[in-house]
């Protein structure tokens, strides 16, 4: 493992996480909420995951590998919702992910 690509599973992890927290915070405000409801909660998930993974690849945890993976499936969990929804704060949290979950494969391949 190279330190490049070390850095930037980090930096797509806090991304991702940052974009997935506006995300929900913006749907919250949606006048239909209960149509973001499963937007919300998957953009929740992903966050939280996206944090946990990177402080562990930070650390180099033994369970970096699993992580990551677990990581780059919530990432795509998350963009199945937030592609559909055509709001900007999705669409750049589906971009997120996108690059978030390429960056966690590469880091547990």
């Amino acid at each position: 493992m190279n330190d490049i690509q070390f850095s930037n599973c980090v930096q797509a992890c806090m991304t991702c996480a940052l974009a997935c927290s506006n995300c929900a915070s913006a749907c919250l405000k949606e006048e239909d909420l209960e149509m973001m409801r499963e937007c919300i909660q998957r953009c929740l998930d992903c966050a939280d995951l996206c944090q946990l993974c990177a402080r562990m690849t930070q650390k180099q945890s033994p369970f970096m590998q699993q992580i990551c993976e677990l990581c780059a499936k919530a990432c795509d969990y998350c963009v199945e919702e937030c592609g559909h929804h055509e709001d900007e704060h999705c669409q750049q949290c589906a971009a997120a992910c996108r690059r978030c979950a390429e960056e966690c494969r590469k880091m547990a391949a």
